[in-house]
């Protein structure tokens, strides 16, 4: 099924926005291998080291820097893309930077969405549309159970409320514009992701691995919140798959939870704990909370819907996903080929057994 799976973008026209983040390197590889006519349309790298210019993407892709809350700047990536499928990723995606600077966390995660919705609207080619944000979108009232798709949207600081509002936007989108059926529409709400080539900031990856580099502990903030971990591969694969599916049928489209299964939903500092041990050269870590802005102690998703509908299952458990991440840093460490690492982690995810459908 994976492998039909990347068949079907073969020779499709592509929009991914955010291309040069985490995430949409990982996409872009992806779908550049599956032989996809890919183009991105982002802000330049938003980190040094940057994923993006490690990931063998140049000359395999039409990449356009640029801004999605400039209206002018999507609408001409459109035009030049043509786009059958689009993948918004393009998002100011820090909490912490988002108390910042909210109105530029807002100007980009609603009227960025906005902008895309805007331009798919008017651009017949486009056949399927998928928004991603994340599983911070829900209210939290600090449940127990993980939140399920119908739950009460609103996010607390402003990067999960803006990511809320991206939601409401495309919900809105959805009815106004695209109950004709010519556009699917869907939202993916995922979960923290992990894996190689994260280097942002007031991330716990990424911090893993500086701390581990200059090999100094590890200072971790919030120690006992729970998260939904999961590596990168998990949900980009989900995505590939509701955006498939939409295209092919209309009655797919909706909004989708996409996160690990409960056992692998755990404590930042049990995460750092598989770092450590993975790591390995005697690596620790020490608690400084440091009384930052208020963030979500207790956080998972309930993914009954997208298993129910697709099949979807989690690969690997947390532990697996830490390891890998592992293996592609100490690659880089080392000077070594990181694009082999994520071509080999992409087969594993993709063909590497029976872990999904």
């Amino acid at each position: 099924m994976q492998k039909h799976l990347l068949e079907f973008y073969r020779g499709k026209r592509v929009l991914v926005t955010g291309h040069t983040g985490f995430k949409g390197s990982w996409l872009s590889r992806i779908l550049v291998n599956a032989g996809a006519q890919v183009t991105g349309f982002s802000l330049k790298p938003p980190t040094d080291p940057a994923l993006f210019s490690m990931a063998g993407l140049e000359g395999r892709m039409e990449s356009i820097i640029g801004d999605v809350r400039n209206l002018e700047q999507v609408r001409e990536a459109f035009e030049k893309a043509q786009p059958e499928l689009v993948f918004h990723l393009a998002a100011q995606p820090i909490v912490r930077d988002s108390y910042r600077d909210p109105v530029y966390t807002y100007e980009t995660n609603v009227m960025g969405t906005v902008h895309v919705l805007e331009c798919s609207r008017l651009f017949p080619c486009v056949r399927s549309v998928l928004n991603v944000t994340t599983d911070k979108v829900y209210e939290n009232m600090e449940w127990e159970y993980g939140y399920r798709e119908n739950d009460r949207l609103d996010g607390y600081d402003p990067y999960s409320n803006s990511k809320s509002c991206s939601e409401l936007v495309t919900h809105s989108y959805k009815k106004s514009f695209f109950h004709d059926g010519r556009c699917a529409v869907s939202t993916c709400r995922a979960g923290n992701v992990i894996g190689g080539g994260d280097f942002a900031n007031d991330r716990i990856v990424p911090d893993c691995v500086r701390a581990a580099v200059k090999g100094e502990p590890v200072t971790v903030r919030n120690p006992y919140s729970t998260r939904p971990y999961q590596h990168v591969l998990e949900p980009l694969l989900a995505y590939l798959m509701v955006a498939r599916a939409q295209y092919e049928d209309l009655s797919f489209s909706g909004y989708y939870n996409v996160g690990p299964d409960d056992k692998d939903c755990i404590t930042t500092g049990e995460l750092v704990d598989l770092f450590c041990e993975a790591w390995g050269d005697g690596m620790s870590w020490v608690n400084k909370s440091d009384g930052g802005p208020h963030e979500a102690n207790f956080l998972k998703l309930d993914c009954s819907k997208i298993k129910n509908v697709f099949g979807w299952r989690p690969a690997w458990g947390v532990k697996e996903a830490v390891e890998r991440s592992v293996i592609w840093y100490k690659e880089w460490a080392g000077g070594g080929d990181v694009t082999a690492v994520m071509d080999e982690q992409i087969r594993q995810m993709f063909f590497g057994g029976e872990n999904h459908v």
